[in-house]
């Protein structure tokens, strides 16, 4: 199977349009495990449900895929914390999504690993060549492998890529069944035990590869609960301002840390390479005031040259609303 067939697959059914749906007494939040931030304090404590006056039904996700198609069935309101090119992926195929602020920025925590068996570094990259590697496909491991793949000048023809979450990826590489494997969070952690990065967060940054999560909903959701997402909003920036003063941190780490189904160690070692950008800043152009769009746009050329979608759209700032976010500034 080709890979832009496989990333077809991934994205199937996911250009339905979905329907105006109306405020409820309760909305669908998914979210990744093994994946700290400070909301999960906030959800945790039920400050969301306090804050809206509505019950919040949190479900786990593997990739940011599954969450495009849970909203795309109208399973899931809102996703936390989804990257950017599963985002790209969806609205290039159809699917009618906004970005309604920035999560997390995390150049770090998201990268490809090479088995240690084959001795290959940045200056041997070459010699990846007819490997197999092992990728989430449409997620933003996916976009920086691709990134890394064409500053390298390996020829993905030349590779076998398989779809696997950073899970199976991580498994996968230690068993020596896959020659690389990407992803993200507590799986990247344990694909390090195995293998090496061929470049650094600082290095790839100067390559373009920018790596940051957003919260995303249904546009005709947004539309219709426009109170409720900024609500929700507000109570996620006041948990990372609360994360943002260390004094907290004792009483926050280990309610987040239970709730992502980490140890404290490994929890703090994951969060500390997690950048939470603040209301004003994700207003800026860095982020959602233009950035966020350009990149946006580069994501998905790239993904077109790679033949992993059909097309690009000519424009994503329709796929950036900020009038939730800045209701609550």
């Amino acid at each position: 199977m080709t890979l832009k067939s496989k990333m077809m697959g991934a994205v199937a059914g996911m250009a339905m349009a979905v329907g105006a749906q109306s405020a409820t007494a309760e909305i669908t939040v998914g979210y990744f495990l093994e994946w700290p931030m400070p909301f999960q304090f906030a959800k945790v404590e039920g400050m969301y449900e306090d804050a809206m006056g509505q019950k919040i039904n949190w479900v786990s996700f593997d990739t940011g895929t599954a969450m495009s198609a849970a909203m795309a069935s109208g399973d899931v309101q809102m996703s936390v914390s989804q990257g950017v090119p599963p985002f790209v992926v969806a609205t290039s195929a159809g699917q009618d999504l906004q970005i309604v602020d920035v999560a997390v920025s995390y150049s770090d925590n998201d990268n490809c690993v090479v088995s240690s068996a084959l001795e290959i570094d940045k200056d041997s990259a070459g010699e990846l060549s007819g490997k197999k590697v092992a990728v989430p496909l449409g997620t933003a491991a996916h976009y920086g492998f691709l990134k890394q793949m064409s500053h390298f000048g390996v020829d993905l023809d030349g590779l076998t890529v398989v779809d696997m979450a950073p899970a199976e990826g991580q498994a996968a590489l230690a068993q020596g069944s896959v020659d690389m494997a990407c992803g993200w969070g507590g799986a990247l952690r344990r694909m390090k035990e195995s293998g090496n990065v061929l470049l650094t967060g600082a290095e790839k940054e100067e390559l373009g590869i920018l790596v940051f999560d957003v919260t995303s909903a249904p546009t005709d959701f947004v539309a219709e609960n426009e109170d409720v997402v900024a609500q929700f909003l507000a109570v996620t920036a006041e948990a990372n301002a609360m994360w943002a003063d260390e004094a907290n941190h004792a009483k926050m780490l280990p309610v987040i840390a239970k709730d992502a189904g980490m140890s404290e160690d490994d929890t703090m070692a994951t969060i500390s390479t997690f950048v939470f950008p603040g209301v004003d800043d994700q207003l800026s152009d860095k982020w959602l005031g233009g950035g966020a769009q350009e990149f946006m746009k580069g994501v998905a050329d790239v993904f077109v040259a790679a033949g992993s979608i059909d097309a690009a759209k000519a424009s994503y700032a329709e796929n950036v609303n900020t009038a939730p976010l800045g209701a609550g500034n």
